[in-house]
C-alpha cells in the first residue's frame, strides 16, 4: 500500500516551505495566487487525499457522483455575519452540496419558535433531505430536531459533554490541542498563573475550550484558582448583549483579589469584550496582561494590539459537513458520529509577539 502524501511531501516536491503548502491547502495567510495554483496542482497530481476538495482553476474535483436532487436546510437562531467561522464555511458547505445535485435554502428560528419548539413556517419536509444546524445551542430544540426522523447535522452544539449525547452527528473544531499547546509555551516563557474567560456553558465548544483548559493546567502541575475561570453571564438577563456582557467582566475583574498573568478566552469576541474592559480598569495588554482568543476571526488581525488565538479551518469544516450530512443520507442507519477537525495555534501582539 502506498504511504500516504503529506504537506512536506508536497514542499519537497516544489522546493518550498512546508508553511506555504499549509497557506494554500487551508486557505489562510498572504500568498501569491500563482504560488497557491502550483500547490494545489501537485497536491491533486500527488493524491493528497485529504485534500479533495480543493478549487483549482474554478473547477471543483468531485469526490462522488451527483446526487438524486434535494433540498439542505440550514437552520441556525443569530445572526451570521463575515465575522463568524461559519460564513466560510457555509461557503463551503454550500458549494460542494450544488457538486452533489442538492440545493441549500436557510431558515432562521426565532427566539419564540424555539420556546414553542416549532419549526420555520418555511419549513417543508416533503422537500427536505437533510439539516444542519448552525449554533443551536437549545437542548429541548435540538432534540426535537432529531425527532424528526430525517438526517441532521450539528456544527457546533449545546453542551453534551455532561448528559447523553445528541442522536445526531456533530462537528466541531479541534477545541483543546491548541489550548494546551499555548499552556505549556506560557509555561516555557515563565508564565504560570493563567485564567479563563468565557460562559463555558454556552456551547459544546465553549465547554470543550474550559475542559481544554483545565486539562492542560492540571496535566501542567499548575493551579487554576475559581475566581479566575470568568466562566457565567449578567444575572437576571436571557439574552446578554456585549454590554451586559462587559458588566459582568469588570463586576469579576475588581472583585479579584490578584490578576493572572494570561487569559484564555472561549473565543475572539470574548477576547476583545475583555480588552476594552481593561483598558476602562487601567488594565493594559500585553504590558500588564496577555490574552489568547479563539477563532481567528478578521477582528483578531486589525484588533491593537493585535490577538494571538487559535484560527479555524473553515474550509474543511465546510467539507466535512458534507461528507458527514451526505453520508447520514445515504446510509440512516450509521451509527452516530462525532468530528473534529484541525485548528493551529497563532500568536501575535496581545502575548508579546
Amino acid at each position: 500500500m502506498a504511504e500516504r502524501v503529506t504537506i512536506q511531501d508536497i514542499a519537497d516536491a516544489l522546493g518550498v516551505s512546508r508553511n506555504t503548502v499549509s497557506k494554500a491547502i487551508n486557505n489562510t495567510g498572504l500568498l501569491a495566487e500563482a504560488t497557491r495554483e502550483k500547490v494545489l496542482q501537485k497536491a491533486m497530481e500527488m493524491g493528497y487525499k485529504q485534500f479533495s476538495y480543493i478549487n483549482i482553476a474554478g473547477q471543483e474535483k468531485k469526490t462522488e457522483p451527483p446526487a438524486p436532487a434535494g433540498e439542505i436546510a440550514l437552520f441556525f437562531t443569530g445572526f451570521i455575519g463575515n465575522s463568524h467561522f461559519s460564513s466560510t464555511m457555509l461557503d463551503k458547505f454550500q458549494r460542494e452540496l450544488s457538486q452533489l445535485g442538492y440545493s441549500f435554502t436557510m431558515h432562521r428560528i426565532p427566539e419564540e419558535a424555539v420556546d414553542a419548539l416549532q419549526l420555520p413556517a418555511s419549513y417543508q419536509k416533503d422537500r427536505i433531505s437533510g439539516i444542519i444546524c448552525v449554533e443551536m445551542f437549545d437542548r429541548k430544540y435540538a432534540d426535537m430536531l432529531c425527532e424528526l426522523e430525517i438526517p441532521v447535522l450539528f456544527v457546533d452544539s449545546p453542551v453534551v459533554g455532561l448528559g447523553r449525547p445528541l442522536r445526531a452527528d456533530c462537528l466541531y473544531m479541534e477545541n483543546q490541542s491548541g489550548i494546551y499547546g499555548f499552556v505549556q509555551e506560557m509555561i516555557r516563557r515563565g508564565k504560570r498563573n493563567i485564567g479563563f474567560i468565557g460562559e463555558h456553558l454556552h456551547c459544546q465548544s465553549f465547554f470543550e475550550r474550559y475542559m481544554g483548559y483545565r486539562n492542560a493546567m492540571f496535566l501542567c502541575g499548575l493551579s487554576c484558582p475559581e475566581e479566575w475561570c470568568v466562566t457565567g453571564n449578567k444575572k437576571g438577563v436571557r439574552e446578554p448583549d456585549s454590554n451586559d456582557y462587559k458588566e459582568y467582566l469588570e463586576e469579576c475583574f475588581r472583585g479579584m483579589d490578584s490578576m493572572p498573568e494570561v487569559f484564555i478566552c472561549a473565543n475572539d469576541f470574548v477576547a476583545l469584550d475583555a480588552m476594552q474592559v481593561f483598558k476602562k480598569l487601567g488594565i493594559r495588554v500585553p504590558d500588564d496582561i496577555w490574552l489568547c482568543g479563539f477563532d481567528d476571526s478578521p477582528e483578531s488581525k486589525f484588533v491593537t494590539p493585535t490577538l494571538t488565538t487559535i484560527h479555524i479551518h473553515s474550509q474543511i469544516m465546510g467539507f466535512s459537513a458534507v461528507h458527514l450530512l451526505i453520508s447520514r443520507i445515504k446510509e440512516p442507519s450509521l451509527n452516530f458520529r462525532t468530528m473534529h477537525t484541525e485548528t493551529s495555534l497563532i500568536y501575535r501582539e496581545s502575548t508579546g509577539d
